[in-house]
């Protein structure tokens, strides 16, 4: 296996240096093609840089938080595949397009040529793209493979450093029928004048949105822009609900070692719900609806940060109580502690957010792409209800919660909305108290 040289990417037309954050792949260590050997950092962007091949790491001629001029060695790879790194006459190394990096070589200039530059006919030109988006060699081969643009690239949820796309979030997401698939472009308006309004913003303090703020704030706009919103109401009393778990919860956890929260029982009367309406658990992927198997529950959980994330419990309607418990327990630890993995937050079908949590009457949620509804759980307060009984109308005081459901009027109807919804309640009011731990 011939040793090669590995040289710091080009990453911008302006960029003349990088900052090694951190190696990935340490002297003597293997790596698979597209494993992340290190990250780099710009004045513009940080970068994971992929290798090309498989092999091993030799030796590192620079350490983190070095600055080195591009097209400078970093390393000295031994490759086991029958490739080499691409080399250059001039100071730097071959030089991709906006943030590919470290392409790898082809046996013709004319294959060089369709990595190293966008194809003209890529339909990415058509849509306001995220020029800071990074695409590694690997996923823009597996992406022009299968005529994905970099605007549908960038709709991608990745699991790499501050949500870089991995291989692994692309191959996933075209199994996944691609439902990003159909985002409209951003067009330039025509025949009209766009008037130039200046808006008085104030003065204040600045605050930059961090990544994950600038990721949510994205797939909210997309969400609304992608999807018809319609919100449905309900109310729903949870008396006895709310007697059984303060009678049971220290029994439970003394018996699981688990605390028991509201939160399984939601999502037990909601999985029981979606058994009954199917159609609710669904995606729109052109003119076909993609009806989900698998019945699996996001449950929207705040950040150290106060960002917001979504854990998914895998498989709700298969799980009792007590591993419903169990996996929401975990799933909110692991949020509290940033300490959640790519897997805990994919392959979501239906979203629950407990906007009671934060003292919230009700909401009106906005749905988490591609899914097509949202359910949001108010609090519960007591009020005084009038309560027919055989003996006749009495007032009483009782445990209300709002529910409010935002539904995708493109594949939803309001009779199907409103039927499931009102079944979420019905599940909820006639819980059965004398069920055991």
């Amino acid at each position: 296996m011939p040793k090669q040289e590995f040289r710091m990417p080009k990453m911008g037309e302006s960029i003349t240096e990088g900052t090694i954050i951190e190696w990935h792949v340490n002297v003597g260590e293997s790596f698979e093609e597209g494993d992340v050997l290190l990250e780099v950092a710009t004045d513009k962007v940080d970068n994971e840089v992929p290798a090309v091949a498989s092999g091993k790491l030799i030796e590192q001629k620079f350490s983190n938080g070095d600055v080195v001029p591009i097209g400078e060695v970093i390393a000295i790879l031994e490759l086991s595949d029958s490739v080499g790194l691409e080399k250059s006459d001039s100071k730097t190394s071959s030089s991709p397009s906006k943030n590919k990096v470290a392409q790898r070589s082809s046996t013709s200039s004319a294959s060089k040529e369709k990595i190293a530059k966008p194809s003209q006919s890529s339909p990415a030109k058509s849509f306001k793209v995220n020029e800071n988006l990074f695409i590694s060699p690997l996923v823009d081969s597996i992406a022009r493979k299968h005529h994905i643009s970099y605007e549908e690239l960038a709709r991608i949820p990745g699991t790499g450093k501050d949500g870089r796309l991995r291989k692994s979030d692309v191959t996933e997401y075209i199994a996944s029928g691609r439902p990003f698939k159909f985002a409209q472009p951003v067009s330039e308006p025509t025949g009209f004048q766009v008037p130039d309004l200046k808006f008085d913003k104030g003065k204040g303090k600045i605050v930059e949105m961090d990544r994950m703020r600038q990721m949510i704030a994205d797939h909210m706009v997309f969400s609304k822009h992608t999807s018809p919103h319609v919100t449905a109401y309900v109310e729903a009393d949870l008396t006895e609900m709310v007697k059984w778990r303060n009678e049971n919860k220290i029994p439970f956890q003394k018996k699981y070692n688990e605390k028991l929260t509201f939160t399984p029982l939601f999502i037990e009367c909601v999985a029981k719900a979606i058994t009954d309406f199917p159609m609710i658990n669904s995606s729109l992927d052109g003119k076909n609806v993609i009806v989900k198997e698998d019945i699996n529950i996001g449950m929207a959980t705040a950040l150290p940060t106060g960002n917001l994330i979504v854990p998914v419990v895998k498989n709700a309607d298969k799980k009792s109580l007590k591993e419903l418990a169990e996996a929401t327990n975990e799933l909110a630890g692991k949020a509290r502690d940033n300490k959640l993995k790519g897997d805990d937050t994919k392959g979501s079908t239906f979203t629950i957010s407990n906007v009671g949590t934060f003292g919230s009457l009700m909401g009106t949620p906005i749905i988490n792409q591609p899914e097509a509804a949202i359910l949001a759980t108010g609090i519960i307060k007591k009020r005084a209800e009038v309560m027919e009984r055989e003996t006749g109308d009495t007032i009483e005081i009782r445990h209300m919660m709002y529910l409010s459901l935002s539904f995708d009027h493109r594949i939803v109807d309001g009779y199907l909305a409103g039927s499931f919804l009102r079944r979420i309640a019905d599940y909820m009011e006639k819980f059965d108290v004398n069920r055991e731990l």
